[in-house]
């Protein structure tokens, strides 16, 4: 078979944070379409203290504040369809800039999985965190993690699971030794090989190689999620969103 191809063979995602809104106030149920690629999801999303919204001040370029509902392992977020397979489509690139207004009772997963769902949730779908035990929940996942009840409770994670390298189930092993700082911002970049091979990047600086470190044939999203572990809302702040990948020729 002949494949057929053109110059549209590069994908891209870039979402600034310049308009659409889920207003918090409101009863929407998941998904919400902020663009074409992105929808707003989240287990709680339809509550009237959960949603999105762009920075009136303190927003300069373009910031969007996610805020979960009152209710622990409620989460809010950002999701694509199930559309990157790395196999087929790597490099494939992400580059989240990424700022927690505060650092208590909150979990953050941001990078891929093959969870998608419009209630979505990380505690018990995605991955969970407690003292120094990764529990790795969706048999396929990769990113940065977050997590208050982790022993290094303000520190960047760099998760893996379902390549051709067993994913560490100790945080330690996965430390980034980079902080969270209430506040301010952290550029959390991740790029993926055809074969599996992946690097994660904090703030420009190489953090992790991992050879194998995810599935080649398993199709996957993208999420970037913050999600509460308590009965109080919880907000993650996103500067921009960029997603790159090959488009398959083989469909």
């Amino acid at each position: 078979m002949t494949i057929k191809q053109s110059e549209v063979g590069d994908i891209k995602i870039f979402e600034d944070f310049l308009g659409g809104e889920v207003a918090v106030a409101g009863t929407t149920a998941p998904p919400v379409a902020l663009t074409s690629a992105l929808n707003v999801v989240g287990q709680g999303l339809a509550e009237a203290d959960a949603g999105m919204s762009i920075y009136d001040s303190d927003g300069l370029s373009g910031v969007a504040a996610f805020v979960t509902t009152n209710e622990d392992v409620h989460a809010c977020g950002l999701q694509t369809a199930t559309v990157f397979d790395v196999g087929k489509m790597a490099p494939i690139v992400m580059e989240v800039r990424v700022r927690m207004p505060a650092l208590a009772t909150e979990e953050v997963f941001i990078g891929f999985s093959d969870v998608n769902t419009d209630l979505a949730i990380i505690e018990g779908a995605i991955m969970h965190g407690v003292t120094t035990t990764l529990t790795l929940t969706a048999s396929d996942l990769i990113g940065f993690f977050l997590a208050d009840e982790l022993t290094d409770d303000e520190g960047w994670h760099m998760p893996y699971n379902g390549g051709a390298t067993t994913g560490a189930t100790t945080s330690t092993a996965v430390a980034s030794g980079v902080d969270a700082i209430a506040g301010e911002f952290n550029i959390l970049r991740l790029e993926i090989d055809n074969n599996g091979t992946a690097r994660w990047y904090i703030d420009g600086v190489l953090k992790q190689t991992v050879v194998g470190a995810v599935s080649t044939t398993t199709d996957l999203c993208f999420n970037c999620l913050v999600e509460s572990k308590t009965t109080a809302c919880k907000t993650m702040d996103i500067d921009y969103v960029l997603i790159r990948a090959n488009r398959d020729w083989t469909i």
